[in-house]
């Protein structure tokens, strides 16, 4: 089960919201370069990058600190947040990133998602946000009446890098994760499965792997120094033996 530390940048700046609402948001650093080495350095081998400004704007908002990040490490980066048209994804893979997340815009245009994951095979993942197991969109702003399984299997035809599935009951809580919900996620569709939401302990690493998870993000735990990305991957491998 791979570790994806979590990058989330509003203003340029590292921080961390509560359940995506902005109005609580923590800053944990002003160099999300320097960051990234940090983790990199702690032994992370993937990042996950959300750009909350892109999520709300609808368009890529933290493009220089995004450039910044993929020069200063060299493993591979993921990136969700207001990618909503072709130029966006093509610049993005251009400039070095190793995949995509789109969530909104799979709920909002399913065809135009389905064209992009034919064009890109590989290089897209489906973000899905879900409150009560329903699909939220717009960073979190709307809810949307399909469900977030549904929503995934609707699109298991395609050739999807994964799907980075995150509850937001529990996000930038530091209260456990829904090991359940994820665990029926993974249960009910062919996609790597990334767990995402309120992963604190190395416990909650363990009951993620031993779930099935095929990757977990981790957050605010490692920003606060509860848990190292050593500890995460550690625990990860262990539960797996």
């Amino acid at each position: 089960m791979q570790i994806w530390p979590a990058i989330d940048l509003r203003g340029g700046k590292c921080v961390r919201l509560q359940q995506g609402d902005y109005n609580r948001e923590t800053v944990f650093g002003d160099d999300p370069a320097e960051m990234a080495q940090r983790w990199t350095d702690q032994g992370a081998e993937c990042l996950h990058l959300v750009d909350l400004d892109g999520a709300k704007e609808g368009q890529v908002s933290n493009r220089t600190a995004i450039a910044e990040i993929l020069k200063a490490v060299n493993i591979p980066c993921e990136l969700g947040g207001g990618i909503r048209d072709e130029e966006t994804i093509q610049t993005l893979l251009d400039l070095g990133m190793a995949r995509l997340v789109i969530g909104s815009k799979a709920v909002s245009q399913p065809e135009w998602f389905e064209e992009m994951c034919l064009r890109y095979p590989g290089k897209l993942a489906l973000g899905i946000d879900a409150r009560d197991g329903l699909a939220a969109t717009d960073g979190w702003l709307e809810t949307s009446n399909m469900s977030a399984i549904a929503l995934a299997q609707k699109y298991e035809h395609l050739p999807i890098a994964a799907v980075i599935y995150t509850d937001i009951a529990t996000d930038g809580m530091m209260a456990g994760p829904n090991v359940a919900a994820m665990a029926e996620m993974k249960a009910s569709i062919r996609f790597p499965v990334i767990a995402s939401g309120g992963v604190t302990t190395v416990d909650d690493v363990a009951q993620l792997a031993t779930a099935g998870l095929d990757g977990a993000i981790v957050g605010r735990t490692l920003y606060e120094g509860k848990m190292t990305v050593s500890a995460a991957v550690e625990a990860a491998r262990a539960a797996l033996l």
